[in-house]
């Protein structure tokens, strides 16, 4: 029901396929194709079952999105739910007002001081330069979804994005991903600033070094209308002095705040006593969540879906925070913490006293996240539907309502060339990934002459056939000669093969305009191999497109769980 509707509301001009996206780019003008996302072996098949078989996973999540009345029950859950609305408004309007947030953005936020207010939220870790494509796509789901429930269920609805920065593996944020002109892949890296990769990413500032990794990418961007305006963004929101956390809320903000998107610094110490009842119950009930995670992957796995996250049972969801992030382990009556050895009731002692110095590990982020705000609906990527898949029992533990999970959107983006390109030659799009020419030879063979290929067929077939034949009549003369004919069938097949990958290469070079062709569609749509929305920055798609990007992802963009959109702009 929600797939319909939301193909309705995005005024979807081409309906999804499972037979690649070929077949709906066929007519001339289309500006877009579904993929059925089970074609992709990349996606885990779990994706595939929450959008096409959902009773065979209902068991693991709160309800199905498609279904109306699942959207009226959990808002009704959750605005029956005691909250802090004022207070937590509070803390992200100063926020706001430290980054100068859009008005829009600051509008939306005082929504949560009234209590009938809802949320759908979404999240990533903060990125360089604003991170991969898939985080403006999980911001634009979550725009659409607000948009469509305040409509539809007359609610107040606001998007809110978790700035998720109290991790410290620095590696996995420090680099963006471009193609320059020649459609090659190019990676700038920002320098390490002090204290990276043992401080967490929130308490690491960002120094001169990081106007060369913005100059680096200028040159290497491809020069638009829009390369200025861009680069510029990023001076504003990357500037020495500014944590590396707040200058990604700072660019998150300026390119969405305009549509109200509501961007959370999750690390800021204000928010923590609000939260501070969580970490405590953790830590009285230390590996009581742990548990009921590791039950609910049992459940998850005997359903035929591996479970994303294996707790420790020993170790609460939960880590301390003094210059590092350190686990907690317990040990009988006693924690310990690196080298030190704190009593369970000092330490639950202080996280009520001093809830800035805790930080929630995975399993007990989504518990602070609804416990700070009205959340009716998290848009997740793949592997965040595994593991909120293992936390049903664990929102019951700690009483608070479970949201709908929502698939965030899936696109390749790809320009006219490339579009054109899959409008007039058979090339599904999951082919395009491996990084060698079989598909390209493929195509190529494809193109053939017919006469071509029928002729070479009917020569392979006739000398199978032949030396067939000869082989099985000559033990008559002499049985030793069968081996040696086998051996000349083998040849003349070599051959044969040989000779073809000939015409393959003539191919080649009679169309070299089809090879560059093809290169650059693979180039856009798996550059290094990897599929484009993980891969390439947003940064990317700004410069080409412009700002107005945004504004037709979030207004022609479908949603639809299970669909993989190969999108024209």
């Amino acid at each position: 029901m929600l797939s319909k509707a939301l193909r309705e509301y995005a005024n979807v001009s081409v309906e999804p396929t499972t037979d690649g996206p070929r077949a709906a780019l066929l007519a001339d003008g289309a500006t877009r194709a579904g993929v059925d996302v089970r074609r992709f072996p990349w996606i885990r098949p779990l994706s595939g079952a929450y959008a096409y078989d959902f009773p065979s996973v209902a068991s693991l999540y709160a309800g199905d999105p498609q279904r109306p009345e699942a959207w009226r029950d959990v808002i009704q859950r959750v605005t029956d739910h005691r909250r802090q609305p004022a207070a937590i408004a509070g803390v992200i309007g100063a926020q706001q007002e430290r980054r100068a947030a859009p008005p829009e953005a600051r509008a939306a936020a005082a929504q949560l001081r009234d209590p009938t207010t809802v949320a759908i939220v979404t999240g990533q870790q903060a990125g360089a330069f604003g991170g991969p494509l898939y985080t403006i796509l999980k911001a634009v789901t979550a725009i659409q979804l607000a948009r469509r429930v305040a409509e539809e269920q007359r609610t107040p609805t606001i998007a809110i994005f978790w700035v998720d920065a109290e991790d410290h593996d620095w590696n996995e944020i420090a680099s963006c991903t471009v193609l320059d002109a020649e459609f090659q892949p190019r990676t700038v890296t920002l320098d390490a600033p002090d204290g990276a990769g043992q401080r967490p990413v929130a308490a690491l500032t960002l120094d001169e070094r990081i106007g060369r990794a913005i100059d680096e990418l200028a040159t290497i961007l491809t020069p638009t209308p829009f390369t200025e305006s861009v680069i510029a963004s990023l001076r504003a929101a990357y500037a020495p002095g500014v944590g590396v956390a707040e200058a990604f809320a700072r660019w998150m903000e300026a390119a969405l705040g305009r549509f109200g998107l509501v961007v959370f610094e999750s690390s800021d110490p204000a928010a923590k006593p609000l939260a501070a009842h969580v970490f405590a119950r953790e830590l009285r009930t230390a590996g009581a969540t742990a548990s009921l995670a590791a039950k609910a992957g049992t459940s998850m796995r005997a359903l035929g879906h591996a479970p994303q996250v294996e707790p420790q049972p020993d170790q609460p969801a939960v880590f301390r925070l003094d210059g590092t992030r350190t686990a907690i382990k317990r040990q009988g009556d006693a924690f310990t913490i690196g080298d030190d050895t704190v009593p369970a009731a000092t330490l639950v002692e202080q996280a009520e006293r001093a809830p800035a110095r805790f930080s929630p590990n995975v399993l007990l982020r989504p518990i602070v996240q609804d416990t700070l705000f009205p959340t009716i609906c998290y848009v997740a990527g793949p592997s965040e539907m595994a593991y909120l898949g293992q936390l049903g029992g664990v929102y019951a533990a700690f009483d608070i309502p479970m949201p709908l999970i929502v698939p965030r959107a899936s696109a390749t983006l790809v320009d006219a060339a490339a579009a054109r390109f899959l409008r007039r030659y058979p090339v599904d799009l999951e082919s395009l990934q491996p990084q060698g020419e079989a598909a390209l030879n493929q195509l190529l063979k494809s193109q053939l002459p017919p006469s071509v290929e029928e002729a070479m067929r009917e020569a392979s077939d006739a000398v199978k056939g032949s030396m067939t034949r000869l082989i099985e009549v000559l033990p008559e003369l002499d049985p030793t000669l069968a081996g040696a004919a086998k051996t000349t069938l083998g040849k003349m097949e070599h051959d044969l093969q040989s000779l073809h990958s000939k015409m393959i290469q003539a191919a080649k070079r009679r169309d070299d305009t089809l090879r560059r062709q093809f290169t650059r569609l693979q180039a856009q749509a798996f550059p290094l191999g990897h599929p484009q929305e993980r891969t390439l920055g947003v940064v990317h798609f700004l410069n080409q497109y412009g700002p107005s990007l945004i504004d037709r992802l979030i207004d022609e963009l479908p949603i639809d769980p299970g669909q993989h959109w190969v999108v024209t702009i």
